[in-house]
């Protein structure tokens, strides 16, 4: 089924436009990108890709989905079955990169972070070096030779 997709400059047309044209967004990045971005668009809802809930979503109002792939694959896979299901959904081309590359809004999200590995022991600090003699006193008539 061929779905509709809207362009970042349409979709920030319709967010800052009357709020009965707003769409409804809805993230459908898969689980490594979700949870690793610190970003999503303003009021956008989180819809799993692998297990998509329509519970919840009107089709009253127009959905448009995004997700982080240039080519929208997971959000193409995602509308195809919201359409399917008789909603009217459009995808954001380029997704969420292509938002973000245009310095359009975001908001922010928390993410996942992997605990850092522990810090190396402490290299052992060397002991102080003893104060080097710029020469050593030459025995009588040989000149003074430096310490090293």
């Amino acid at each position: 089924m061929a779905v509709s997709r809207i362009s970042k400059d349409d979709l920030k047309l319709r967010l800052d436009g009357d709020e009965a044209g707003r769409p409804a967004l809805l993230d459908v990045r898969r689980k490594y990108a979700w949870d690793h971005s610190t970003l999503k668009l303003p009021g956008a809802a989180r819809l799993d890709p692998k297990a998509p809930s329509s519970s919840g979503l009107s089709k009253d109002r127009d959905l448009v989905v995004y997700d982080s792939d240039p080519d929208e694959i997971t959000g193409v896979e995602v509308a195809a079955g919201l359409a399917a299901a008789g909603f009217r959904v459009q995808v954001l081309k380029g997704g969420l990169p292509e938002w973000v590359a245009g310095n359009l809004p975001t908001e922010t999200k928390d993410a996942v972070r992997a605990l850092p590995p522990p810090a190396p022991p402490a290299p052992a600090s060397p002991a102080p070096a003893p104060p080097a003699a710029a020469s050593a006193p030459a025995p009588s008539g040989q000149p003074a030779a430096p310490i090293v």
